[in-house]
């Protein structure tokens, strides 16, 4: 099921409107000499990662990038929804400058620091819950995973924690035991910390008790309490309940309407905490401060990092305050509110204010929904398009009669993006997001958009 907010018209064809004019400037091709003897060096060094595509960036301004052969590209992929006011804002660089020139760090968490109250006080108000909260800083969405299961834990003083299929946490060992996007993150590192439980993801396009939303009355969201909490989860023995408000690593997927409210009265009922996971969803990436505003419910706890640093490592975690560790030495780390990244993350969030990002949010990514319709319109290959605000995805299909994945296709129309200057990120298994820096206007959407076409054109003529 795909879901926005209210969609506008259908903007003019190309046909209709003068082009804007064009951005990306291309003097290689993709990669070009530079880059690839960096990567050739990247092979040699470094761990075998996650690399997508074989984009080496030299610098970044707004939602561009240049790489090391002086090619310009548009970026939507915004460093995977860390670069939320887009690269080197003059604000957030001058932030980042002056702290760096007085104090960068100064003995963890064993002292106060000013601006990390300032920080916690803006995020605390922000967070979802008309009531009082707590914040601990992390360095990343992994960390703050595993601060919230931490917090549950000590709290509930229960063993399981539930989640979603599909859903992604991070990859340490707490946070690996509630991923479940992909099979090549947990290979090999079973045992894991334990406890974990996962149930089918609301995937409307996929769903799959294969029923139709809205006559299935929402079974899976009523199928924890009508049979794993009758069968195989004991829900006195549930802490607490895990789940992304729009699942990132896993494709997208939107949940449909009153899945969370649901979700949360069978919690709800059990004492059962409600851990928010917005650490690709969050600061304004759905148009709206945290994505589970869309969805009516007030979580427990809520976990950040990505845009929240402004593009340095920074995580958070706010809470109901009676859900503090009161304890002295129950939690802590060293580098969790490092100095520099507390002044990015605060000069991001006065960009965000002053510049009306949320809306811009919730303006353009209808925009963008809108013409990624019409691609659908175009092209077979889109089986779903589906996202809120500037957090959109296509899932793309060998059939759209039978759904069959069209993994090798969508990976074609990736490289052929890549080809002609567009940065994106694939997701699922056969789907592709498309997550711009907030900033982004409507010309640079239409030049996405018109790459974006050209590529599925160029990965159907390679089938």
């Amino acid at each position: 099921m795909s879901q926005s907010g209210p969609v506008p018209e259908a903007p003019s064809s190309s046909a209709d409107a003068p082009s804007p004019a064009r951005g990306v400037v291309l003097r290689t091709s993709i990669p070009g000499p530079n880059a690839k003897r960096i990567i050739e060096r990247d092979r040699r060094y470094l761990m075998t990662n996650t690399k997508t595509g074989p984009i080496v960036a030299a610098s970044g301004q707004g939602v561009w990038v240049t790489d090391v052969d002086g090619n310009r590209l548009l970026d939507f992929a915004s460093g995977v929804a860390v670069n939320a006011v887009g690269y080197a804002h003059p604000e957030v660089v001058r932030a980042v400058r002056e702290q760096v020139g007085r104090l960068s760090h100064f003995a963890g968490s064993d002292f106060y620091y000013e601006s990390q109250t300032v920080l916690a006080e803006r995020l605390a108000k922000i967070a979802p819950g008309n009531f009082a909260k707590k914040v601990f800083f992390t360095n990343s969405g992994t960390e703050s995973a595993e601060a919230a299961l931490k917090i549950a834990r000590w709290h509930r003083q229960r063993p399981i924690t539930v989640g979603l299929l599909g859903a992604f946490h991070g990859r340490t060992m707490g946070s690996l035991t509630l991923t479940t996007s992909k099979p090549v993150q947990r290979a090999r590192f079973d045992a894991f910390v334990g406890g974990g439980h996962a149930i089918p993801s609301p995937y409307c396009y996929r769903c799959p008790y294969q029923l139709e939303y809205p006559s299935c009355d929402l079974y899976c969201a009523k199928i924890l309490k009508e049979l794993y909490f009758q069968t195989s989860i004991p829900p006195d023995d549930v802490a607490a309940f895990i789940a992304e408000p729009v699942l990132g690593e896993g494709g997208y997927i939107v949940p449909p309407p009153r899945w969370h409210t649901t979700i949360k009265g069978i919690l709800d009922e059990h004492g059962i905490l409600f851990i928010d996971d917005e650490v690709q969803a969050g600061m304004g990436r759905t148009g709206r401060w945290f994505a589970i505003e869309h969805h009516g419910i007030d979580p427990d706890i809520v976990t950040m990092a990505k845009a929240v640093g402004g593009g340095l490592p920074m995580g958070a975690v706010a809470f109901r305050e009676e859900l503090d560790l009161s304890v002295p030495g129950t939690h802590s780390n060293t580098f969790g509110g490092n100095l520099v990244s507390v002044a990015a993350s605060l000069a991001t969030l006065d960009v965000i204010e002053k510049e009306h990002l949320l809306d811009n949010a919730r303006l353009q990514g209808d925009y963008l929904l809108a013409r990624l319709k019409e691609l659908q319109a175009k092209h077979d290959e889109i089986g779903d398009v589906r996202g809120i605000g500037l957090m959109t995805a296509t899932e793309f299909v060998v059939d759209r009669r039978t759904k069959a994945p069209a993994v090798a296709f969508r990976d074609h129309v990736l490289e052929e993006a890549y080809r002609r200057g567009l940065i994106l990120l694939p997701c699922g298994r056969s789907t592709l997001r498309y997550i711009p820096p907030l900033i982004v206007r409507r010309e640079e959407i239409d030049e996405a958009i018109e790459i974006l076409d050209a590529a599925i054109r160029a990965a159907r003529a390679r089938a």
